[in-house]
């Protein structure tokens, strides 16, 4: 009797993941071949202005176009990735099929222009919109929505920096704060693979990274695997990385309240935010932190991966980064903040590599994995990404620096609608 109670429980467990494969695969596969469009248009757009770099004095009115789309096609597609969220915790609205290609669109002219973004929000909302209409579509019930959309945010996660199974731990932790949503555990595994080989079918290439080996000897390697001194500076460095989140976090949410009280017609917001960008790089003399920040617009400029050798970053490279990207998205332009914390996590690991004595590649890895871990409180996501980017001979260094980071940068990330579920330190 017992037998055949496990049999049958196997059975629904079987059916219960063919269907959910069945309904995923469609899915992943827009979800993945619109990212691919999307990456394919990014890059074609930033090397388009690194030719004309006077496209960058159009900045102000290209925030306008940004600013009218959304008012007047918009609707609720204007609270990006925070929607997903929100819908997820609590089914409503909806996400409007419009979504995707609108944030697509107004992302590609924000970096044709110059603006300071990254591309892990138009990718999440690409997943999201589509999974929606996906949903719709299979006639699922709002439990079942919940687990899609989740599925959604994992494929267009996965699918935008090649990172699969980084992008379906990540959706199931960003949710809530402390917890991770195990429901969706095979929607989102299933839905984040297919993504990323959807992308790489349509051989759009994601750009590669690697640490040096650590040349600093361990005195101590008879009694620990670690090595102690490094560790010592590892956890210095790492709470910098996570103060580093906080307040790239507040800079935000800060910034756009601000503009939001000082001017009272909404338009004028992205024509400030234009003119403030555009000023910046005047007074500093060049554009390295503009757009993305991953490839060179010319020899010797500070990117992401010059930042893994010596003297590949000034000493504040991050915090202009960290500037640059706050005045962008808090005055109205699209894109993300994934892939700036990256630059300013690299740039900063790079400065502190200097003043500790430690690995430059290493700690440009740390504060690449370890600032966008504080910033978005998933600590054990960037741990993986530090894995599927890097390897796993340092990922005890990774958990600590992204552990240290997360505990350091506060509950206030740059997602509002992410829930507590589990504070990090009681009272």
């Amino acid at each position: 009797m017992i037998d055949k109670i496990f049999l049958l429980e196997q059975v629904r467990v079987l059916k219960n993941l063919l269907r959910w494969t069945l309904i995923i695969l469609p899915v992943s596969i827009a979800i993945g071949s619109m990212v691919a469009l999307f990456l394919w248009l990014l890059h074609l757009c930033i090397h388009f202005r690194f030719e004309h770099p006077w496209l960058l004095y159009f900045l102000p009115l290209a925030g306008l176009l940004i600013h009218f789309a959304y008012k007047l096609y918009g609707k609720n597609a204007e609270r990006g990735n925070n929607l997903i969220i929100d819908e997820i915790h609590e089914p409503g609205g909806g996400i409007p099929k419009r979504m995707a290609p609108l944030v697509l669109l107004s992302t590609v002219v924000t970096h044709l222009f110059g603006g300071s973004a990254g591309r892990e929000g138009t990718a999440v909302q690409i997943g999201g919109s589509i999974a929606q209409a996906f949903s719709k579509w299979f006639g699922l019930n709002d439990k079942e929505t919940g687990i899609l959309l989740t599925a959604g945010v994992a494929a267009g996660f996965g699918a935008v920096f090649g990172t699969p199974l980084t992008g379906a731990i990540f959706a199931l932790e960003v949710l809530t704060i402390g917890r991770i949503q195990y429901q969706a555990v095979f929607p989102c595994l299933v839905a984040s693979l297919i993504g990323d080989l959807t992308v790489s079918a349509w051989q759009v290439h994601h750009t590669s990274y690697r640490i040096d080996a650590i040349d600093i000897p361990n005195y101590f390697d008879a009694y620990f695997s670690l090595n102690p001194l490094l560790l010592i500076k590892v956890v210095i460095a790492s709470i910098a990385f996570g103060l580093a989140s906080l307040l790239f976090a507040q800079m935000v949410h800060r910034m756009k309240h601000l503009f939001l009280s000082v001017f009272s017609k909404t338009w004028i917001v992205p024509m400030v935010g234009g003119l403030t960008i555009i000023l910046l790089t005047f007074i500093l003399g060049k554009p390295d932190y503009l757009s993305l920040g991953v490839d060179a617009e010319y020899n010797g400029a500070i990117t992401i991966p010059s930042a893994f050798q010596a003297g590949g970053a000034d000493t504040w490279s991050w915090l202009w980064k960290t500037i640059y990207t706050s005045v962008t998205l808090s005055s109205g332009f699209k894109g993300g903040e994934v892939t700036p914390l990256f630059y300013i996590g690299a740039t900063l690991g790079n400065t502190l590599s200097t003043l500790l004595d430690a690995p430059v590649s290493l700690f440009a890895a740390l504060g690449f994995l370890a600032v966008f871990a504080g910033a978005t409180n998933t600590p054990l996501a960037c741990t993986i990404m530090g894995v599927e980017l890097f390897g796993g001979e340092y990922v005890l260094y990774f958990a600590i620096a992204c552990y240290t980071a997360y505990f350091f940068s506060g509950h206030n990330g740059i997602y509002s609608a992410q829930k507590i579920g589990i504070k990090k330190l009681d009272a």
